[in-house]
C-alpha cells in the first residue's frame, strides 16, 4: 500500500521547495522570544519614593532635598524609604520642622522616580511596592495565554488547516501586539498579553506540523534544528532590541509590528498536502505536491499520484491505558515530572536575568547563544551516553546549578551569571533529551490527545491516530503548568531573596533522580504497543524518532526545544 511518505521521497525529502517553506515557517520564530520574555526588559527596577508634593502647598521653597526630609521616614541603611510615607497633617511649615512627624501610612499619592528614566511598565503602570507582584502575575497570565492556545489551535488545525492557523496566530500576535503599546490600564495590558500568549502558541503548534509534513523523515531533524536556530536567535535580537529602545511602547511596538511584514505569507504559505489529503481535498493535494516537485526539479510519476487516496482509520488503543498498566504509569508519572522539571527551572532563569548583577543586555545575549551548542550538542549526548544517563545528568546539572547560586553572595555577579549560564544550557539540552525520550518510551498504540492541543496529520477519523502524542502530550501540559508557576514562585523573594531559586533547582534535582528508575531506550525499536513499552527490544536499524508512521503532527512548542534524533548506521 502506497504511504503518505513515499510522495514525499519522489518529490525530495528536503529541496529547494522545503528549505524555502522551512524558512518562512521560521521568520516568525524570531518574533516569539521578544513575546516571551521581552516584558523583562520593560519592568527594570529603578529608584522611587511616595508622592509627597501635598506639602509643597504649604512650603512651596522647599528645595526637593527639604521636602523628602520632613516628609519621607528612612530605613535601617539611612536611605528613605520606598514605600511608606509620614502622613499628611494640617500643621504650618514651622510646626512641622520643629516637631517632625512621626506616623507613617502607605503610598497614596502615587510615586515619584527618575525624571531622566525612559517610560516603563514598573513607571507607567506604577508596578511598585504593592503592585508590583503585578509584573509576575502577568507573566504567568502569558504563560496561561500559551496553554489557551494549545487547546484552541491544536484541534483547529485539524479541522480547518494548518494554514489559515498559522496566519490567524501571525495577525493576532501583531495586531494585539502593537495594541498593547497604546493599552491605559495594566488589567488591559495582561488580557491583551493573555490572547498574544494564545496566538504564539498556535504559531509553534502549527508552524512544526507544517514543517514536518512537508519534509522527509531522514531530514526532519535538520528542519526541526533550522526553527530551533531561530528561536535563539530571536533572544539575542531581543538584548539588542531592548537596549537601543527604553521606551516601552516602542519596544513593544518594535518587537510585534514586524508580524505584518509576512502578510505576503498569504500568497506563498502552502497548506500541508497531508493534510489535505485526509480531508478528502485530494485534488488539491494533487496540485501542490507537482508545484513542488517542480521547484524540486523532481517529477512525480502519473502512477504514483493516482494512488493518492485519503487514508482509513484504523483501530488505536486507550488513553486510560496509560493509567491502567504499571510500567506505563511509572512512564507518564516520571516524565511528566521530568517535562515539569525542565519547564520551571528553564523560566525560572530566563524570568530572572535581570537579577544576576551583570549587565541585563549581555547576560540576555549570552542567553540566547547559549542555546545553539546546547541544541547542537544534546544529538550527539543522546548518542553517545544514551537517553537515561543524558535526562539524569542534565537535570541534576540545572537544578545545581539554581542551588549553587542561592549560595553564592551578592557581590559575586560573575560567578553567580556564570552558574545561570550554565543552567540555562543544561536546562535546555535536557527539554531536548526530555521530547526525545518520551517520544521513545511511550507506545505507538494509545489514541491521541486532543484535548492538549496537539495537532496530528489528520482528524481520527481519516487517518491512522498518532497515540504516541497523548503520552507526550500530557507531559507538554505538565510543562506548560510549570511555566505558569515559574513567574509566581519568584513572588516568594519577598520572604527570602534564595527561596525561588531554591526551588528553581530543588524540583529538577529531583526529577533527575526520578529518571534513574526509566529504562535505556537507545538503539531500540519504538515500540507498537502498551505490551512492547515494558520491554523495549535492542534494534540495529536507524533510529528515526520521526517514524515512517509520520507522526509529523507532534506539536510541541519550540522552546520546549523539539528534536529528532538519527543514529548513523
Amino acid at each position: 500500500m502506497t504511504e503518505f511518505g513515499d510522495f514525499i521521497c519522489a518529490l525530495g525529502e528536503f529541496g529547494l521547495y522545503q528549505k524555502l517553506l522551512v524558512l518562512f515557517l521560521s521568520l516568525p520564530l524570531l518574533l516569539n522570544s521578544f513575546q516571551m520574555i521581552g516584558q523583562v526588559f520593560m519592568v527594570v527596577d529603578v529608584p522611587h519614593h511616595c508622592n509627597t508634593s501635598w506639602i509643597r502647598a504649604i512650603g512651596p521653597n522647599l528645595t526637593e532635598e527639604e521636602q523628602l526630609n520632613l516628609t519621607l521616614p528612612r530605613d535601617a541603611n539611612g536611605a528613605y524609604e520606598q514605600c511608606s510615607m509620614y502622613s499628611p497633617v494640617d500643621w504650618d511649615l514651622d510646626s512641622i520642622m520643629a516637631y517632625g512627624l512621626n506616623v507613617t501610612e502607605k503610598c497614596s499619592s502615587g510615586w515619584v522616580y527618575p525624571s531622566a528614566q525612559p517610560p516603563s511598565l514598573l513607571t507607567e503602570f506604577d508596578l511598585v511596592c504593592d503592585r508590583k507582584d503585578l509584573n509576575d502575575i502577568s507573566q504567568s497570565v502569558y504563560m496561561a495565554g500559551l496553554l489557551l492556545g494549545a487547546l484552541i489551535f491544536g484541534p483547529l488545525s485539524d479541522r480547518i488547516g494548518r494554514r489559515p492557523v498559522f496566519l490567524t496566530s501571525i495577525f493576532l500576535q501583531g495586531l494585539f501586539g502593537v495594541a498593547i503599546a497604546f493599552v491605559p490600564h495594566f488589567y488591559v495590558y495582561m488580557a491583551f498579553r493573555c490572547v498574544v500568549g494564545a496566538s504564539v502558541s498556535g504559531i509553534l503548534i502549527t508552524d512544526l506540523a507544517l514543517a514536518t509534513e512537508w519534509v522527509g523523515v531522514s531530514s526532519r531533524p535538520k528542519a526541526v534544528l533550522i526553527s530551533h536556530c531561530f528561536v535563539a536567535f530571536g533572544q539575542m535580537i531581543l538584548a539588542g532590541l531592548s537596549y537601543g529602545i527604553r521606551n516601552w511602547r516602542l519596544l513593544e511596538i518594535a518587537g510585534s509590528a514586524p508580524a505584518f511584514a509576512l502578510f505576503f505569507y498569504i500568497w506563498v504559505l502552502p497548506e500541508s498536502a497531508r493534510w489535505l489529503v485526509t480531508r478528502g481535498r485530494i485534488e488539491e493535494a494533487k496540485k501542490l505536491l507537482k508545484k513542488a516537485a517542480s521547484i524540486n526539479k523532481r517529477t512525480i510519476p502519473a502512477g504514483l499520484l493516482e494512488q493518492l487516496k485519503p487514508e482509513t482509520q484504523t483501530k488505536s488503543g486507550s488513553i486510560l491505558d496509560l493509567f491502567r498498566k504499571k510500567h506505563l504509569l511509572k512512564v507518564t508519572l516520571i516524565m511528566s515530572c521530568a517535562w515539569f522539571a525542565d519547564s520551571l527551572v528553564y523560566y525560572g532563569l530566563s524570568l530572572n536575568v535581570t537579577h544576576f548583577g551583570l549587565d541585563i543586555y549581555l547576560t540576555q545575549l549570552a542567553f540566547g547563544a547559549v542555546e545553539l551548542p546546547a541544541r547542537f550538542g544534546c544529538i550527539f549526548l543522546l548518542q553517545w551516553f544514551g537517553r537515561k544517563k543524558s535526562q539524569v545528568v542534565l537535570l541534576l546539572l540545572s537544578g545545581i546549578m539554581c542551588l549553587i547560586i542561592t549560595v553564592i553572595p551578592e557581590d559575586q555577579p560573575v560567578v553567580t551569571t556564570v552558574l545561570a549560564i550554565t543552567g540555562k544550557f543544561t536546562a535546555t539540552a535536557s527539554f531536548s533529551t526530555s521530547y526525545v525520550y518520551a517520544a521513545e518510551l511511550f507506545p505507538t498504540v494509545i489514541s491521541p490527545m486532543v484535548a492538549q492541543g496537539m495537532p496530528s496529520p489528520a482528524c481520527a477519523s481519516h487517518q491512522p491516530s498518532l497515540p504516541r502524542q497523548t503520552g507526550v502530550g500530557l507531559c507538554s501540559m505538565s510543562a506548560r503548568v510549570a511555566g505558569i508557576l515559574a513567574p509566581l514562585i519568584r513572588l516568594l523573594g519577598q520572604y527570602h531573596p534564595a527561596i525561588p531559586m531554591a526551588i528553581y533547582g530543588s524540583v529538577p534535582v529531583l526529577g533527575g533522580l526520578l529518571c534513574i528508575l526509566l529504562t535505556e531506550t537507545r538503539g531500540t525499536d519504538l515500540v507498537d504497543d502498551t505490551e512492547e513499552a515494558a520491554n523495549p527490544q535492542p534494534s540495529g536499524r536507524t533510529l528515526e524518532i520521526l517514524s515512517k508512521r509520520d507522526t509529523a503532527g507532534d506539536g510541541i512548542d519550540l522552546e520546549k526545544d523539539f528534536y529528532r534524533t538519527s543514529e548513523s548506521k
